[in-house]
């Protein structure tokens, strides 16, 4: 986060939005795909690719030394992924749910 920024909270609020509203713009996979990397450092990409495979697991309820032996990530980050999942803005829950629930449906047989 940069310290000496000429921007109000209020234009960065309208930056934040904006980013948001991009996002919900893309449609396939490949768009939100070329989008992220043409946004975001490969490093950045990666550290955001580690943080979703981190909820992934803790919901799995592994242990933070087994999350951390599988990814390689560390265990303060394990834990700061952790503390958001139980209560940050509730960004990991709403995804992981949806997503939970379309896995569900794919695998019930059909009637």
């Amino acid at each position: 986060m940069k310290t000496n920024r000429p921007v109000t909270v209020r234009q960065e609020q309208q930056h934040e939005r904006a980013l948001c509203s991009a996002i919900l713009a893309l449609q396939t996979l490949e768009e939100c795909r070329s989008f992220f990397r043409d946004l975001c450092t490969p490093a950045e990409l990666q550290a955001m690719a580690d943080r979703w495979a981190v909820v992934e697991l803790l919901e799995r309820g592994l242990p933070y030394r087994e999350i951390h032996k599988q990814t390689g990530v560390s265990v303060t980050t394990i834990g700061r992924v952790a503390r958001f999942v139980t209560s940050g803005n509730g960004g990991y829950r709403a995804v992981s749910g949806r997503l939970g629930s379309a896995r569900n449906s794919s695998k019930s047989p059909s009637p």
